[in-house]
């Protein structure tokens, strides 16, 4: 077995790949001196909203103001309430309290790790001002039962899809299966800028121009604020970095699905089906993979964790603690117990490294290296 180790993670691949495209993004951008919104913001949006398949995409400057902007733009302020999922990243909850309004927290589908339909019509009150979903890893919610309760209680469905682009569900992109869409471009995403950045996607007009006046401030026109808006600006930069990987997405998607297949395979051929749990993709989905998340018995996730980690095996878990018990959010009442799914979720997933130019090589290092784990595990158990 290679001593080489194998990240989580790896960009640099890909950077050395697109290297010339990268350079020549970056000098075109330099040579316009246009360096804030401009004409490369412009096109990326027009792409973007292409790839997608919506009328209208507005850039800014990260996934969390992505999310903010979508909120108050749907007008979401103090006292509102907003659903959302308890097993997911932070910024979805923060976005919400940021605005002054109430996260209402409901459990996920055990097998996806995404909102569960059934958790969300008991919830809506007359409060109720949004229904946040989370497409999490690279798999999208079980929309059509959300789509059929926001439709009797006419309450909008947001898309934290910063996990997900390019995810499809029954034939259609993230972006365009609620009201408003959000994607992130942090670098280990499927489409990363080389820092920070985010994408707002709607077909309604009049939110699109609010979404975009929102991010300078809420400036209509120079020095004329319509709304109480901040600085959510995506730099041109970051928009023609960009501009030069989106063609290349659905072939790192489909690169992504290769490995999570191998992964696959491997969990069988070294017989740790029952050991570490694969993922589930549910029927009418496009599942992009944006991690390739197991499930460990909780006794033996940490030592496995340990284990890799000396073996030079990149390993993370999304998400440690849910978001109704974590302390900034006390105030809300939440308990332990409260959501078994997400509370089970917390305590037993784990990433394996993904990326589009993960090897078989390298996969099958990090499948080796859990076999052993198993094996010593149960010689001293014996």
């Amino acid at each position: 077995m290679s001593s080489t180790g194998v990240p989580l993670f790896d960009l640099q691949i890909q950077h050395r790949t697109l290297q010339e495209s990268i350079q020549a993004a970056v000098a075109r951008v330099l040579a316009s001196g246009q360096v804030i919104l401009g004409p490369e913001v412009a096109c990326l949006e027009e792409e973007i909203a292409r790839f997608c398949g919506v009328g209208h995409a507005v850039g800014c400057a990260s996934g969390t103001d992505a999310l903010s902007l979508a909120l108050q733009a749907l007008g979401v302020g103090p006292d509102d309430e907003v659903i959302l999922p308890a097993f997911t990243f932070f910024a979805t909850a923060g976005a919400v309290c940021r605005l002054g309004a109430r996260p209402i927290f409901a459990d996920i589908d055990a097998t996806t790790y995404n909102l569960d339909p059934l958790q969300v019509e008991n919830k809506i009150t007359e409060k109720t001002k949004a229904i946040l979903i989370v497409h999490l890893f690279g798999q999208c919610a079980d929309m059509e039962p959300l789509w059929h309760v926001a439709e009797r209680h006419n309450v909008p469905i947001v898309e934290d899809a910063a996990q997900a682009f390019g995810a499809e569900y029954q034939g259609n992109r993230t972006g365009t299966l609620g009201a408003i869409g959000c994607f992130s471009f942090y670098p280990t995403k499927i489409l990363g800028a080389c820092g920070d950045a985010g994408m707002v996607v709607t077909n309604d007009p009049e939110w699109a121009a609010r979404l975009a006046c929102l991010r300078v401030h809420g400036m209509e026109k120079r020095y004329h604020h319509k709304y109480i808006g901040w600085n959510a600006r995506l730099d041109a930069v970051q928009a023609a970095l960009l501009r030069a990987k989106l063609p290349h997405v659905d072939r790192w998607i489909e690169e992504r699905q290769a490995v999570a297949q191998r992964y696959n395979v491997l969990l069988d051929e070294y017989h740790l089906a029952d050991f570490l749990e694969r993922p589930v993709v549910r029927p009418q989905r496009r599942h992009v993979f944006n991690q390739y998340v197991v499930r460990v018995a909780p006794a033996q996730r940490e030592a496995l964790i340990r284990h890799l980690k000396a073996e030079r095996i990149g390993t993370e878990v999304y998400y440690p603690i849910p978001l109704h018990l974590q302390e900034c959010l006390a105030y809300l009442g939440y308990r332990e117990g409260d959501f078994p799914a997400s509370e089970e979720a917390c305590e037993s997933v784990l990433a394996l490294p993904m990326y589009p130019e993960l090897t078989l090589d390298q996969q099958a290092r990090v499948i080796q290296s859990c076999s052993t784990f198993l094996r010593q595990r149960v010689r001293k158990a014996a």
